[in-house]
């Protein structure tokens, strides 16, 4: 089993979508959601500001990898944000989820990016709890452009399904 981690092209845009499906059909069957809004069209996710890596896996040594995951860095206004971190789920709890994270991390630190932020759901175990584990602690929104992603997630009925928080790691 091998698993790599490099940045996406257009050709994993369907892959990216597909993936980010399936992942929230986790958060769907856990809050029982009947409302839950669409992914980020890969063309969309491609062309913001910012980067994409993906997690290939390889079971057969290397020949035939398969993009089974996936992380969505915003650059904005000067600052980075952890947009969406997304695994499919026969492949969850194998490290690739915490692997995509340290690689944006990294790539976030080289773009020169003293922090980066994310939001997520406080009680969802491989939520608030996974981030905390790779170095995330709660934050408060401080900028027009995060305060604006709470605005964002009211809009969407995110907070329906339990409460959100804003986490920072320092890089």
């Amino acid at each position: 089993m091998v698993t790599s981690v490099r940045p996406a092209t257009p050709a994993d845009d369907e892959a990216t979508e597909q993936i980010e499906v399936a992942a929230d059909a986790l958060l769907i069957e856990r809050f029982g959601a009947v409302d839950w809004p669409p992914p980020t069209p890969p063309q969309e996710r491609s062309s913001a500001p910012g980067f994409v890596l993906v997690a290939e896996h390889s079971s057969d040594g290397g020949t035939i990898p398969a993009v089974v995951g996936f992380v969505h860095v915003l650059e904005l206004e000067g600052h980075a944000h952890l947009e969406q971190l997304s695994v499919l789920p026969a492949f969850g709890r194998r490290g690739i989820g915490r692997g995509l994270v340290e690689a944006a991390l990294a790539e976030a630190r080289r773009r020169g990016h003293p922090e980066i932020t994310l939001r997520t759901y406080v009680d969802v175990p491989w939520n608030a709890p996974f981030y905390g584990s790779c170095g995330f602690v709660t934050s408060e929104p401080d900028t027009p452009l995060l305060k604006g992603l709470v605005h964002v997630e009211t809009a969407l009925g995110l907070f329906e399904y339990g409460p959100r928080v804003q986490m920072t790691a320092v890089l």
